[in-house]
């Protein structure tokens, strides 16, 4: 796993939905351990494509459930793009 990533996620979560920094765990779900709901979820997804300047189709972005689906998800497509 990306740790450059995982922190900037770990970030985001902490700064924008108040999680605290340690229920941010690789394996957490983030809708059955962090209690996401979906206008969260969307928002989430919306600040991962702003940081992170790339585009998550739908289609993608409700396959990331877990911490660690979402930093290799991002790592992948920011590997794509060079």
């Amino acid at each position: 796993m990306d740790k450059v990533i995982a922190s900037k996620i770990t970030e985001i979560l902490v700064n924008k939905l108040g999680i605290s920094e340690t229920e941010v765990t690789p394996d957490a779900n983030l809708i059955k351990d962090l209690g996401i709901d979906s206008l969260d979820y969307a928002e989430l997804t919306m600040e991962f494509e702003q940081v992170f300047d790339l585009r998550i189709p739908d289609s993608d972005s409700e396959k990331l459930t877990t911490i660690s689906q979402a930093v290799d998800y991002i790592k992948e497509k920011l590997e794509s793009k060079k």
